[in-house]
């Protein structure tokens, strides 16, 4: 099962304000953890919205807005995607993530977990042979992925 851990963007984060050098070595240990248990396909930060974009449609045309962007809590600030065995796996990687204000309660940290849809939850909607295709994909990529 694939899941994604997503760190909410706080005004720090937004703020382009980097981590300390404690919270870059505990987040390094984390990663460290994740790759030693064989889950981690994939994580990173991400730069404030003031360096991002945004698409969005309006009368079916494609309207590209540029950052920054306001409501900081539905912003993401990184992520992990880890191959998990089960939900119960996923949670417990969740909970092991690392306070970003070390315990003061001056900085807020959230961080979301989602799954992903994996082919096998279209049964019923998708062909058989567009769920195999898409199964053939996912593996080839997770081959493919480089070796964090």
């Amino acid at each position: 099962m694939r899941v994604m851990m997503i760190v909410k963007a706080s005004a720090d984060s937004e703020a382009g304000v980097m981590p300390t050098s404690e919270m870059v070595e505990a987040m390094g240990a984390y990663n460290n953890a994740l790759i030693a248990a064989g889950v981690m396909l994939d994580g990173a930060g991400l730069h404030p919205s003031s360096q991002g974009a945004r698409l969005n449609y309006r009368s079916g045309k494609p309207v590209i807005t540029d950052g920054p962007f306001t409501e900081t809590r539905e912003l993401i600030a990184g992520y992990w995607i880890l191959n998990v065995k089960d939900w119960d796996e996923a949670l417990d990687w969740l909970r092991k993530v690392p306070r970003p204000d070390f315990g003061t309660d001056d900085v807020e940290g959230l961080v979301e977990l989602r799954r992903f849809f994996e082919p096998e939850d279209f049964a019923g909607v998708a062909s058989p042979d567009i769920i195999e295709q898409e199964k053939a994909w996912r593996e080839e990529q997770i081959q493919k992925a480089p070796k964090v």
